[in-house]
Formats: structure tokens, C-alpha cells, sequence
């Protein structure tokens, strides 16, 4: 018989926030910043005044810890489901400020009119009206004692009935008094339980993850310097994205803004670069990964509480030093030198632009990988060489596009135990082997669309070697990519869609090329057998129709580089599967070529 893992307790809504208040019960990260807007938070107290139910909050008790002088402290609760409705009660009951959407912290007042027993939120002319007390939260908090709020009130409303107000604002100062239910988790409970009950009883609220989880534990902390730490992973993520986020911090958080963790991220002020720009999700991962020498972060949920995996207790002194070491590995991510360092490493591996990349975990696992090999003090040079190596490996077999968690973690307990540049070696030997060259990437290029890694694994090897565009004399592939250059069907799509053949097919990616706007336009639907004619005849002294090439040596040099086929010359919509076919082998044979080169 499965024993009941939760307890349900009903409490008055001014003792939910006494626990918020001393820090009882910790507001996680799940939610942040407060999403509602006004009218939400005075929906929410008039349901209470009403007499409504409000639903249940949820909440996960921490393990109890045992300190370094042998007592035992209990552990605090963290609110899984809630956050938005005691948020709110916050700002409309104790008058708190809360965090919006741009990061700044703005106070939300609702007013009450006692007469029409109606709530509004607090604007400009309801604060010059009588009728309405222009904020609840002095009154409903008790700052304010009902019979001093009463006489107020009827001195600014003589003809008001007496006894009728008298009435609306003893229901309004008794919403604090009103009960909400509280479901309280087992502390024994893991986080993929905890996260499987949210999503049950939640299904179409916030989608909880683990990286919410630690953010909650760190927010909650108050000991080891947790609640600025949660911060500077916070405001860095957000930075990273908008670089003018930092006079916002410096304005609205002028605490944090003293603290060595904002001058270490300072840096991004003036940064504009868009290749990585990680979620506090990746930036746990990477900084426990590269710390812990594991993935897994409900073990750093446990490591935070002081877990002692071999003991199964929990300690202070544990806690402690897995704060200090979760510290210094974002002091590390945060760097201005590795962080640069490492962007510097995956643009020369040809991926200059952030919509390069389509899997997140081969970008996260290279930076652990750069920043082991850099604190281990290898050669920048040959850290270089490993990380570009690993980082399109990773792409090209996908090793971090399904359960990338599992795969961080067996990837991390290898590295940790031996020499990187052998086990790069064996698992290329395992994952990159001629087979895998010969036919499995000639069969993975048989895909359609430009989401996939493949074709950006092929244009990344463009721009390592500075091709030149489709059809183009002077412009990069890299100018193309950085400036939003056109993705040219070689095989027209309105020529193949009349010719019957549907998007899997004319959208193959082995009929892609990157070529100038210019070009493309006046190609048009064109079959290839058209334009190239036009190209040859250009080459042999004709008008320039297309680009600037006027050389038959260089349209076949550039063709050579965009791996397309001479024998298109002659190709109509008749030939396009012979076409794909033959450059999928020479697509194939360049990305080879490319990464026994990085």
C-alpha cells in the first residue's frame, strides 16, 4: 500500500505571509518576474472578500538539516504552486513591490469603494475621489485600525451610511483573516515527483523544470549567499539577451549593483553578440557540470541541502561547500576572458551566428569542456583544437538532442576520470568512423528544412574556409550569414511544385545554398539548364545577369566550393533526384574534409 505523500492544512492568509515575510516558506524562481497584471491582483481580493475559494497553494518541505554543532534545523518549505496568487497578496495586502516584466520593481494598489462593495485598481482619478479608499493593503494589514478607518472615511463622506461602511470595511479587513489551503509535500519526495504532481495539478499553468527547482533552493538560501547569487545568474541570463538591462539593475537593484558579482558581469553592457546567449537553465547546468564532475541537477538540489549521498543525512558543512563551489563555477561561466575566449573557439569553427546552432546541449557541454581543459591548465592551442572538435561532433551525431541530462552525465564521469584528448579520440573512433562518413551522414543529409544541424554543419564548413556564396564572385558565405542572406533553392521551388513534387522534397537541404538576394530574384523559377546557360554565356563574354563571375574557371571553383554537381549545366526539374543525390556525396565529403581540419 503506496503511503500518502503530502499533508493539506488550512491557513489564515495573514500567517501564509508571516511565513513568506520571515522566510518560512521561500517564493521559488518558477514564475519570476510577477506576470499578472493589476486587474489580476484585484480579482484575487475581491474573490476573497466575496467569500470565493482561491484554490490550493502547493508547497515541497526541505529536508531537515543537521548543523555543524550537532542540532538539527528544520528544513524551509518552498512554494511549487502559488507563486502569483501569494505574490499578489503581497503587493495588495503588506504593500510589497514586486519585480514586473522589465525587471523593475513597481508597487500595484487596489482601491475599494465600501459603498458599492467594488475593487478597482488604483488610478488617478480614483485617488482624488471620496468614495474610494485609494489602497487597502494599510487597512487590510491592521497598520490601520478599522474604527480610525471608519471615521476617516465618514469625515471625508458625511452622507455615507454609517453602518454600512461600517460593515464593507470589517469584511475587507477580514480577508486576511480568511483561510487558504495548503498542500505540503514530503521532504522525502525527489524533484521528478515533485515536478510530475506540479504538472498534474497544473497542466496549463508554468511549465516547471529542475533548473527551478535549484533556482528555488538558492533563492531560499540565506546563509551561504544564495539569495545574491540567484541574482547574478538571473541578471546575467537577462543581460546576455539585453545588454541595456544594466542600467535597469543598477536604478532598480542598487544593492546588487555594489556586489563583486555585477562588476564581474559589467562586461556585458557593451555586448551585442547573439551566438550564445544562455537561460539560467544552462548556466546551472555548465557551472555544476564543470564543479561537480556531474549533470544531474536534482544531485545539486541535494548537494545544496547538504545531502551526504553515503550517509543519506543531511549536513550544514556540506551545504556550505556546495554553495561555495556552485559560486565559483558561474564566477567562472561569467568571465569575461573564458566567456569570450570561448565564442572566439566555436566561431572559428565556422558558426558565427546563434541561428547556427540548433542544439543548446553541444554549445553548454563544449564551455564545460573549454573551461576543464583551461583550469587544468592544457595549451590554449590545443584546447582550441579539442573543443571545436568536440562541439561538432556533438552536432553531427546528435549526442545532446535527446536526453541530454543523461548524456552530460556519463560524458562528464568519463572526462573526469581520464585524459580528454584519448577519450575524444575513442569516442570518435566509436561515432565518426568511416561508416559514419561514407553513408550514415550521406543518409542524415536526406532531410528537409533549414532547422536541421546538418546543413548548418555544411555552411559552417563554408565560412571556415571563406567560400564564397552560390553564383558569387566577391560575397562570403560568411557575409551572407551575418546579413541575412538569401537561402536559394538551386532547383526552384515554384519550378518543382508545378512539377508535382511536395515541400519534403523541393525543401531538401541538399537544394540549398547561401547566394545574394540579387541573384536569387533574377533566377526566379528558372530551371538550372536556364540560368547556367545564361552563366556560361556571361563567362564567355555576355551581359552580367547573374553575379559578377565572368570566368568559366571561377563558376567552376565556385560551384566546387557550394558542392554542386557540373553536370547541373544541363539539368531541368527532370533531373533534380539525380542532382540530390550527387550532392549529397559531395556535401558529405566536404563536411569530412572540414572537420578533419578543425
Amino acid at each position: 500500500m503506496q503511503t500518502q505523500k503530502y499533508a493539506v492544512n488550512q491557513y489564515l492568509i495573514e500567517s501564509v505571509l508571516a511565513k513568506v515575510r520571515e522566510n518560512e516558506i521561500a517564493i521559488p524562481e518558477i514564475q519570476r518576474p510577477f506576470v499578472w497584471d493589476s486587474s489580476q491582483v484585484r480579482d484575487l481580493l475581491d474573490s476573497l472578500y466575496q467569500g470565493y475559494p482561491v484554490g490550493y497553494l502547493i508547497a515541497w518541505r526541505n529536508p531537515d538539516v543537521q548543523l555543524k554543532d550537532g542540532t538539527v534545523a528544520a528544513g524551509k518549505m518552498i512554494l511549487i504552486d502559488g507563486q502569483q496568487r501569494v505574490t499578489a497578496l503581497t503587493a495588495a495586502i503588506i504593500g510589497q513591490q514586486v519585480i514586473n516584466k522589465d525587471y523593475r520593481k513597481v508597487r500595484i494598489s487596489i482601491a475599494f469603494n465600501p459603498l458599492e462593495e467594488r475593487f478597482e485598481v488604483t488610478n488617478p482619478a480614483i485617488t482624488k475621489d471620496a468614495a474610494w479608499i485609494s489602497d487597502v493593503a494599510p487597512l487590510v494589514s491592521g497598520q490601520v485600525g478599522l474604527i480610525k478607518a471608519h471615521r476617516q472615511y465618514m469625515d471625508a463622506n458625511p452622507s455615507a451610511d454609517p453602518e454600512r461602511v461600517e460593515a464593507a470595511l470589517a469584511n475587507l479587513t477580514a480577508i486576511a483573516k480568511k483561510q487558504i489551503g495548503l498542500i505540503e509535500l514530503s521532504h522525502d519526495l525527489d524533484i521528478e515527483t515533485v515536478t510530475e504532481i506540479f504538472i498534474r495539478i497544473n497542466s496549463k499553468g508554468t511549465v516547471l523544470s529542475q533548473a527551478d527547482f535549484v533556482m528555488s533552493k538558492i533563492a531560499a538560501d540565506q546563509k551561504y549567499g544564495g539569495q545574491q547569487l540567484r541574482k547574478c545568474i538571473d541578471y546575467f541570463c537577462h543581460m546576455a539577451i539585453a545588454p541595456e538591462f544594466y542600467s535597469q539593475i543598477k536604478e532598480a537593484d542598487s544593492d546588487f549593483a555594489e556586489t563583486p558579482f555585477f562588476q564581474k558581469m559589467a562586461w556585458l553592457r557593451n555586448e551585442n553578440d547573439n551566438l550564445y546567449d544562455p537561460s539560467y537553465n544552462d548556466l546551472l547546468r555548465v557551472a555544476f557540470t564543470k564543479e561537480f564532475g556531474r549533470a544531474k541537477l536534482p544531485d545539486l538540489v541535494s548537494l545544496l541541502s547538504g545531502r551526504n549521498f553515503e550517509t543519506k543525512d543531511y549536513e550544514e558543512a556540506i551545504a556550505e561547500a556546495s554553495f561555495g563551489k556552485l559560486t565559483s563555477g558561474v564566477l567562472d561561466f561569467i568571465n569575461e576572458s573564458n566567456f569570450k575566449r570561448f565564442i572566439i573557439i566555436i566561431k572559428t569553427a565556422g558558426f558565427i551566428d546563434g541561428g547556427m546552432i540548433r542544439t543548446q546541449g553541444a554549445l553548454n557541454f563544449a564551455y564545460i569542456v573549454f573551461l576543464r581543459l583551461r583550469a587544468a591548465g592544457v595549451e590554449d592551442g590545443k584546447i582550441e583544437s579539442l573543443v571545436r572538435r568536440w562541439f561538432v561532433m556533438s552536432v553531427l551525431t546528435g549526442r545532446y538532442s535527446g536526453s541530454s541530462e543523461t548524456q552530460f552525465d556519463k560524458d562528464i564521469r568519463q572526462i573526469a576520470a581520464g585524459e580528454f584528448a584519448e577519450i575524444l579520440a575513442r569516442v570518435e573512433q566509436a561515432e565518426l568512423s568511416p561508416a559514419f562518413w561514407d553513408f550514415g551522414l550521406v543518409q542524415q543529409l536526406e532531410t528537409s528544412g533549414t532547422s536541421s544541424p546538418y546543413f548548418w554543419v555544411f555552411v559552417a564548413a563554408q565560412i571556415r574556409a571563406n567560400d564564397k556564396g552560390f553564383l558569387s564572385r566577391d560575397v562570403t558565405v560568411r557575409e551572407l550569414v551575418s546579413h541575412l542572406g538569401d537561402i536559394h533553392h538551386i532547383f526552384p521551388r515554384d519550378l518543382l511544385k508545378k512539377a508535382g513534387l511536395p515541400r519534403s522534397q523541393y525543401n531538401q537541404i541538399a537544394n540549398y545554398a547561401y547566394t545574394q538576394e540579387e541573384i536569387n530574384i533574377k533566377i526566379g523559377n528558372k530551371a538550372p539548364s536556364t540560368y547556367f546557360d545564361h552563366m556560361q554565356s556571361q563567362c564567355n563574354g555576355g551581359a552580367l545577369k547573374y553575379g559578377a563571375i565572368v570566368d568559366m574557371d571561377n563558376l567552376r571553383a565556385n560551384l566546387a566550393a557550394n558542392c554542386v554537381p557540373e553536370a547541373i549545366f544541363g539539368m531541368d526539374e527532370r533531373g533534380f533526384d539525380e542532382f540530390l543525390t550527387a550532392r549529397r556525396q559531395l556535401m558529405a565529403e566536404r563536411i569530412r574534409a572540414y572537420y578533419e581540419g578543425l
